[in-house]
């Protein structure tokens, strides 16, 4: 058996909010003994009990109680703490206090602090403004923005009032936010005239009047963050445009008074969009109760977050590891927002910035993480990282050499927490837990309260066995709706097609014999040569521990009745795809895998192609290499990079 990498200090782990949590599960009768095992599977066996328990624990503000709990073990369709009246944002606005609320910091090293009690008076001018621009309860409120302290105050304000809010990053292209913002029809957008990446600086104003003339126009007025200018003009807008200052009415001594709309547990507070890489993306509607019990058990349970924290992730304002960051202000922790490449000007910049900062919690990538690896940075060597103690992984699976070199080259006692889940659900399956070993390749374990298993191709729930990754019982944090689909087809459709009252969400996976779950990429990714399946994060796996390759990316290309592997690599400059690296890569991954997991053909590309978010566009590649359309180029962060991989066609 593998030998964990890291174990919790035992006193360590009993300071733990998961363990108190447990001993108070145990006290009240709930769980016959205090072990991680019994709570989990209590709260999966008796999801009512679990999550209402959790509600008190968590100490979630609502003017009312539910009446009930769960109305019906079915999916989709289950209705949860039915009755109950709460706001989003009143929770998040708990601690109004001189405590830092926000830290941000862009490339130029701009950095501003907003403390609670300054946090709560933005977001109260905000909402005034809001209500007096005419949004209400329903109402859509758009953000274009940077990853700013801005958009979280216009989140909290808009949900304040019960309007829903949705943002997406300034780096999307226009038709990739007519897209998103074009079904939903925001009443109000903000946006910002400019944003930075990789030391330069984009200017948004032209491309924001194209999206007031081009589709946007169901927008009444339009709020601009200065980011390049100090008052950038906007008096060439085709609709009502005010600077940012002026909406919040900033030049007024005092601050409006602040309420909070009493809403249903299944009040929409986010509207979230699938990657868009085959189609119009789909837009995820997220209940506010939801939302906001799964964050709470993520962040302060899972993740073991308390005031003293400063919690960091690595994330644009149009990927939901924004909205789980943001909900940290729930548990009075200090949020830290950085806005920039995080390879400007070097691989480095974000480690100095948790050891300049003193974050605690740190989340990014697997992808950066190997990037930072190949770079050769040390940043346990490099920095003082005394205060770091957790890791949070997302995005890709977390290569095992990746997780030894985390233990290597950045700090021994950590808490490295790959995590998965997805935008579905705004949250996460899998996770950290402060009070369990972390393995090689192995995601600590499944979230309390969901009940994730691995099923077999019958269907059948297995153990050591690659399967499909599902939650075989309603959670509070799956979806409410899909935004115009009064029917439910699309929704239904989406997650359980494939096993009838089960959520399917996509992964191909497997569960640990100690309760770990191990990630091998997308279903509809996954290779299928001679019947067999293979996850694509098996091969990356390999690829990754070759010094010559800086990226790659695998898929399966359909030909003469069966599948076979075809890998694409970039390769590190100066680097040739001779024969003899070809040789090199092939017994590699021969070695640590099987032979039918050996590429058949192998290419040498400049560019691999991301979503907007981070995430590898293997189905792109595959329509491309049979001739099939690819849809959606703008969902893509990089969609020229497509254009490589047409000289690959199959003929």
């Amino acid at each position: 058996m593998t030998e964990p990498l890291w174990t919790p200090d035992p006193e360590k782990a009993k300071q733990t909010r998961m363990h108190q949590f447990m001993v108070h599960a145990h006290e009240k009768g709930h769980i016959s003994e205090a072990t991680w095992d019994a709570l989990y599977q209590w709260s999966v066996d008796e999801i009512e009990a679990f999550w209402a328990f959790l509600w008190d624990e968590m100490d979630v503000l609502a003017s009312k109680r539910w009446d009930r709990v769960l109305d019906e073990r079915k999916m989709p369709g289950a209705k949860w703490f039915e009755g109950a009246r709460l706001n989003f944002a009143e929770n998040l606005l708990r601690f109004r206090d001189d405590r830092t609320a926000i830290v941000s910091l862009d490339e130029a090293g701009r950095v501003t602090r907003l403390r609670y009690a300054e946090l709560f008076d933005r977001v109260a001018r905000c909402a005034a403004a809001l209500k007096e621009a005419g949004v209400k309860e329903g109402d859509r409120v758009a953000g274009f923005v940077p990853n700013l302290p801005h958009p979280v105050i216009a989140m909290l304000a808009a949900t304040s009032l019960g309007a829903i809010w949705s943002s997406c990053s300034p780096d999307f292209g226009i038709q990739g936010v007519l897209d998103r913002f074009g079904q939903i029809e925001p009443k109000v957008l903000f946006t910002a005239d400019a944003y930075a990446y990789n030391g330069k600086t984009f200017d948004s104003m032209g491309r924001i009047a194209d999206l007031l003339t081009k589709g946007l126009d169901a927008v009444e007025r339009v709020v601009v963050i200065p980011y390049q200018a100090e008052k950038p003009d906007v008096a060439s807008y085709p609709r009502p445009a005010v600077l940012w200052d002026d909406f919040l009415k900033m030049n007024e001594p005092e601050t409006p008074p602040l309420s909070f709309a009493q809403l249903p547990f299944d009040h929409p507070v986010y509207i979230m969009y699938s990657s868009g890489t085959t189609g119009v993306p789909k837009c995820i509607v997220h209940g506010a109760g939801g939302t906001l019990l799964q964050h709470l058990k993520e962040l302060v349970l899972h993740t073991d977050l308390t005031r003293d924290d400063t919690i960091f992730y690595f994330t644009t304002c149009g990927w939901m590891m924004w909205n789980w960051l943001v909900s940290s202000l729930a548990a009075g922790a200090t949020v830290f927002l950085f806005e920039g490449s995080p390879g400007y000007p070097d691989m480095s910049v974000l480690w100095k910035t948790a050891a300049d900062h003193g974050i605690s919690i740190f989340g990014t990538s697997a992808r950066y993480l190997a990037a930072v690896q190949q770079e050769g940075v040390t940043p346990g060597r490099s920095f003082d990282l005394s205060k770091l103690r957790t890791i949070c992984s997302t995005g890709s699976p977390l290569a095992v050499e990746q997780f030894h070199w985390v233990y290597e080259a950045v700090k021994q006692d950590l808490d490295l927490a790959s995590i998965s889940g997805g935008t579905d659900i705004i949250s996460c399956f899998a996770l950290g837990n402060p009070i369990l070993p972390v393995y090689p390749g192995e995601l600590q374990c499944r979230g309390l309260g969901m009940d994730v298993q691995v099923f077999n191709d019958q269907g059948k729930p297995v153990v050591g066995e690659k399967g499909e990754l599902v939650c075989a019982k309603p959670a509070p944090s799956m979806p409410i709706s899909f935004w115009n689909d009064a029917s439910g087809e699309k929704y239904r459709k989406a997650y359980f097609d494939a096993f009838p009252g089960v959520w399917t969400h996509g992964d191909y996976s497997m569960l640990t014999e100690h309760g770990g779950v191990v990630m091998y990429g997308r279903s509809d990714a996954t290779l299928n040569p001679g019947g067999v399946r293979i996850g694509t994060a098996e091969i990356y796996r390999s690829v990754e521990t070759i010094d010559e390759v800086a990226d790659a990316l695998v898929v399966g290309r359909e030909a003469e009745g069966d599948v076979t592997v075809a890998l694409f690599v970039v390769l590190q400059e100066g680097t040739a795809l001779t024969e003899a690296l070809q040789k090199k890569i092939k017994t590699t991954i021969r070695k640590l895998n099987t032979p039918r997991h050996v590429p058949r053909e192998i290419h040498a590309v400049r560019q691999i192609p991301y979503t907007i978010s981070g995430k590898k566009v293997e189905l792109a590649v595959r329509n491309i290499l049979h001739g099939d359309e690819v849809k959606n180029r703008d969902a893509l962060k990089n969609p020229e990079a497509l254009d490589e991989y047409e000289p690959f066609k199959s003929s």
